[in-house]
């Protein structure tokens, strides 16, 4: 597919979303000639800011509020937001009637004729792909980012020149488009399967199977890097078709392999074992940071770049990007970080963990039927103290933790608030000098919060209002 073949054809984007995906799905179209009709079940009001960003592009329609069964039957292409599932009545109405349904995945991977790395896992995928992104700049291999940290897609088509290679960090939702498509990126990247988004999916199985279109329709001269201390990832070699390169904390023994063993990181080619860097010279904080600069540099040799530009990118890799373990203030001797992006318990547990001082911990929220008994155990074992964001999921943590607690469980209070500045109030009166306040959440942030991205800049903004 060409872009110019988007000229003239009426194309009905379904979500706009406040994210800013839909956003440059709506200004790529419109740019590129497209007759587009834009349909969310969001009002105007509610969608007020991300209007405002296309108030230049003319020609757009607007139908808010409601879905219409005409918007889906009388055009030529739809292209869904990631959220809305495949068993959506409008997307199935627009499948039966045989009228193509993308995603930007799907649509970027069909206009690109560039280079693709694809990046996904249950968690780790966002910082796993920007330090790809920085090895590739380092090695002057001019990159494109798409997808990293929510940003929008389409719009990066246009930036990409003749050399340039794409780094695209993929959504189990991003990747069912692909899946239906058959398209997989040239060089895949999976960091863990852990469970999550069980609210979207109808078990694991599903969501690990969209997983899996990362390397479904690889070729066998592509290269598929994989966490093999992870044990769902672990058991798929056998349906891998392309390259593997196996990734550790341990010893790999055979193959081609980036792990870490006696304090430093080794690549293996198959042939020769080489020494990349000592962990003693990574600055970037959380231990479970490791699989994913492991993954990075397994990327990165499938690439062919240099050791040499692999190490001085990893160097001098020292910040984790926004949202994750992400150093707000120190006040008082005590520091704040945002770990939003932690939406799931094991994500929460990493966090944790990733501190020697005593945590006062911020967790909790609403439920993705995530099993939560793993962070009540985290936070009896761990945690100085707990404040809690309500929800469905904040049940589940504190019945888990009077499980843990037993008779003392009656007597024991919990602070559970609605407000991010009433908690980050709470954090900052039992803080000490020397203690981490850490939000962590475990959990979904709907209900108190327009997303996890809400919730941590409140947090953020919150923090730097403490006198």
């Amino acid at each position: 597919m060409k872009i110019e073949e988007l000229k003239g054809k009426k194309i009905t984007v379904m979500g706009l979303g406040l994210l800013g995906g839909g956003v440059g799905t709506v200004k790529f179209l419109n740019l590129s000639g497209a007759k587009v009709l834009v349909t969310d079940i969001k009002s105007k009001e509610e969608l007020a800011s991300s209007m405002a960003v296309l108030k230049d592009c003319k020609g757009i329609e607007y139908v808010l509020g409601q879905h219409r069964m005409e918007d889906f039957i009388k055009t030529d292409m739809i292209v869904k937001t990631p959220f809305a599932s495949w068993e959506n009545k409008y997307v199935k109405m627009a499948l039966d009637k045989k009228i193509p349904v993308e995603m930007d995945s799907s649509l970027f991977f069909k206009l690109c004729k560039n280079e693709i790395i694809g990046v996904s896992g249950s968690k780790g995928k966002t910082t796993t792909a920007t330090l790809i992104f920085e090895i590739l700049k380092k090695a002057g291999k001019n990159p494109v980012a798409a997808g990293i940290g929510n940003v929008s897609v389409l719009d990066k088509l246009r930036q990409l020149k003749k050399d340039s290679v794409v780094v695209f960090e993929l959504s189990s939702w991003r990747l069912s488009a692909l899946g239906r498509n058959q398209l997989s990126p040239k060089i895949a990247a999976l960091t863990n399967i852990y469970p999550d988004h069980l609210n979207y999916y109808k078990n694991m199985e599903e969501y690990v199977s969209d997983k899996k279109e990362i390397f479904r329709y690889q070729k066998p001269d592509d290269f598929c890097v994989i966490n093999w201390d992870d044990e769902i990832l672990n058991k798929l070699g056998p349906e891998i078709n392309s390259q593997i390169i196996k990734f550790s904390e341990h010893k790999i023994e055979k193959g081609k392999s980036v792990y870490a063993e006696e304090g430093v990181i080794y690549l293996n080619d198959g042939i020769d074992e080489k020494r990349v860097l000592d962990l003693s010279q990574i600055s970037l904080k959380g231990g479970h940071n490791l699989t994913n600069i492991l993954s990075a540099i397994g990327v990165a040799y499938a690439m062919g770049i240099s050791l040499e530009k692999i190490r001085e990118a990893v160097v001098e890799f020292k910040k984790a990007p926004e949202h994750r373990l992400e150093f707000v203030r120190e006040l008082r001797g005590v520091k704040y970080y945002n770990d939003t992006a932690a939406t799931t318990p094991e994500s929460a547990v990493f966090g944790i963990d990733s501190f020697e001082e005593p945590v006062i911990l911020i967790c909790g929220g609403s439920d993705k039927k995530l099993d939560m008994s793993l962070l009540a155990k985290k936070i009896c074992q761990k945690v100085k103290s707990v404040i809690f964001f309500k929800g469905e999921a904040t049940d589940k943590i504190i019945t888990g933790i009077k499980k843990i607690i037993g008779p003392e469980a009656s007597e024991k209070k919990f602070s559970v608030v609605e407000s991010m500045e009433k908690t980050v109030e709470l954090a900052n009166e039992s803080a000490e000098s020397g203690d981490v306040v850490l939000l962590s959440p475990g959990a979904a942030s709907f209900g108190l919060f327009s997303n996890e991205l809400d919730r941590g800049n409140k947090f953020k903004a919150a923090v730097m209002k403490l006198e």
